[in-house]
């Protein structure tokens, strides 16, 4: 990657997101005030920028969760996509976010700090890695990030899903010492907790294994992933125009006339007469959506957008990067798949009795939402969740699967669901393609990439060309 500019993006970004950091409390017993703080920080907000901007809205797109109605973002809904679409996002991920972990660690190595402090910047590598392999495929690993290297070589998206795992292990392994806290404040996310740390990195390690269906794998690291929601991995954001969440400065700017929530997307959790395809809606005698559709989207003269005001992009509002929502639908899905009907059903209700407390909707009324338990009945052919006469297996996969892609709306971990179950055509979630019959499988290698790195893939994948996780 030409990720010549990270270190003054680094300093950039160190002093003007002071605003996101205001308020946390000092560590009395602190041990690590230096520099290091500040790239840590850069490194975090880099990392906010890529995991939940304009990727993760694309990805939204491409998961039939948005729809774009003009300029750039209706080429993306209508698949015209090329190359130089990309070199945006490119950069975002590869100098935004991940040069800048690489600088943190490398600060890190220069001030002969290890533990805490080293381990944060190697989980952080590995969540932009994860990302990345997702999204691209085959990407630079070894050689990314090193100035040295002109020509950083492509490895193999699986063989890269291996490195980083074992990347995790290590970043895990240094967290549980005792060593080299960072400074207070200088950590955006869990201001250096290492057991928050711990816990997200094997939920983390969990979704990488989602990707590549190793479904055992899978579950076994999310029983130690994130217990609780105040563990949750959330970025978060102010009432400022540089520090505000992203959804918010791109909805209340431009998004307003370029992107709204799609029919279908809408039509899962509408309860409503403006329901478009009533058909849809998730709810029934023990679920009422209303409150989590008020916590997501407001209508307005574009449609149907984020809600802006007070639930998800709020100016304020937290961005979710690595949650505990997430990993208890891990447990359920992975669960269903290794250890069947029972273990699946159970970690559901896990879900759904978090979700009947209010769960991650910040503006929750109590009289708008309802999350029952399910019961094996429910699943059972003619049931309430099986209305078609379906297997009662493939019926509960399926609701775990729909209760995926809404609970993870707006994020990318949607686009990466709906390709890795394409081919379950019984229980995927129905995405339809926007035009012709079939759905985005990739983003582009970015067109600066191509014309600066002499080791691009050749020939360059296509958009609808299937990652190797996915084939």
């Amino acid at each position: 990657m030409k990720s010549y500019i990270a270190i003054i993006f680094v300093i950039i970004l160190s002093t003007s997101c002071s605003d996101l950091v205001e308020g946390i409390n000092d560590d009395p017993n602190n041990v690590t005030q230096s520099s290091f703080g500040n790239v840590l920080t850069g490194a975090e907000v880099g990392n906010t920028l890529f995991q939940s901007g304009e990727s993760s809205r694309r990805a939204a797109i491409f998961a039939g969760q948005y729809t774009g109605i003009d300029r750039q973002h209706l080429g993306f809904t209508t698949y015209s996509v090329i190359s130089s679409d990309f070199d945006g996002v490119w950069s975002d991920s590869y100098v935004n976010a991940l040069r800048n972990t690489i600088v943190a660690e490398e600060v890190a190595n220069d001030e002969n700090l290890e533990g805490i402090s080293k381990g944060i910047t190697l989980v952080l590598q590995a969540h932009v890695f994860g990302s990345l392999a997702s999204l691209y495929g085959d990407i630079p690993f070894d050689e990314a990030g090193n100035f040295l290297i002109s020509d950083p070589v492509f490895e193999d998206q699986i063989e890269v899903y291996a490195k980083i795992q074992k990347q995790l292990d290590e970043a895990i392994e240094l967290l549980n010492s005792e060593i080299d806290r960072p400074e207070a404040g200088a950590d955006i996310y869990f201001n250096g907790n290492p057991d928050k740390w711990i816990e997200a990195a094997n939920t983390l390690k969990a979704r990488f294994y989602m990707h590549t269906k190793n479904y055992q794998k899978a579950y076994d690291a999310a029983g130690r992933g994130i217990s609780s929601i105040d563990n949750s991995m959330y970025s978060p954001h102010k009432d400022s125009d540089d520090a505000g969440n992203l959804n918010y400065q791109f909805f209340i700017g431009r998004g307003e006339t370029d992107v709204v929530v799609s029919d279908f997307m809408v039509s899962l959790l509408n309860p409503g007469a403006s329901n478009p395809i009533a058909a849809n809606y998730r709810g029934n005698t023990k679920t009422d959506e209303t409150g989590r559709y008020n916590y997501l989207f407001v209508t307005n003269t574009a449609g149907v957008q984020p809600n802006t005001t007070n639930g998800f992009a709020a100016q304020t509002a937290p961005a979710p990067l690595v949650t505990y929502e997430e990993n208890l639908l891990i447990l359920a899905e992975a669960g269903f798949r290794v250890g069947g009907f029972d273990t699946g059903l159970d970690n559901l209700n896990r879900f759904r009795a978090f979700m009947a407390t209010g769960g991650y909707l910040t503006n929750a009324d109590p009289a708008q939402i309802t999350y029952e338990p399910y019961e094996a009945s429910d699943f059972e052919a003619g049931g309430m969740e099986n209305p078609d006469s379906i297997s009662r297996e493939n019926a509960l996969l399926r609701e775990i699967l729909e209760e995926r892609y809404v609970t993870l709306f707006g994020q990318i971990e949607t686009f990466n669901d709906t390709r890795r179950t394409e081919n379950e055509t019984v229980v995927r979630v129905p995405v339809m393609p926007n035009t012709g019959d079939l759905l985005p499988q990739r983003f582009l290698y970015a067109q600066s990439e191509i014309n600066s790195n002499n080791n691009v893939p050749d020939p360059l994948p296509e958009f609808f060309e299937k990652t190797p996780v996915n084939e």
